[in-house]
């Protein structure tokens, strides 16, 4: 199972205080942008993306709603 949401990192702040949510969760979580595709929990991998545009942010696990949730804040 999938979910996604469009998020906005143009920050350096933000981006630690993303992965500091995603580290907490053991499942997959990958960010998208354009055709580059980086682990979520990876700050030196985020900050290799263009982080000018909203970015796609995919989990993959059933019970992925807590993140989500978290994310709400970060969405584009």
């Amino acid at each position: 199972v999938l979910k996604s949401i469009k998020i906005s990192l143009q920050l350096a702040q933000r981006v630690k205080e993303f992965v500091n949510i995603t580290q907490d969760y053991a499942f997959e979580i990958l960010l998208k942008s354009g055709k580059y595709v980086v682990d979520a929990k990876s700050i030196l991998g985020i900050f290799s993306l263009d982080l000018s545009p909203p970015i796609i942010v995919e989990a993959y696990d059933d019970n992925c709603d807590e993140l989500m949730e978290k994310l709400q804040k970060f969405q584009a």
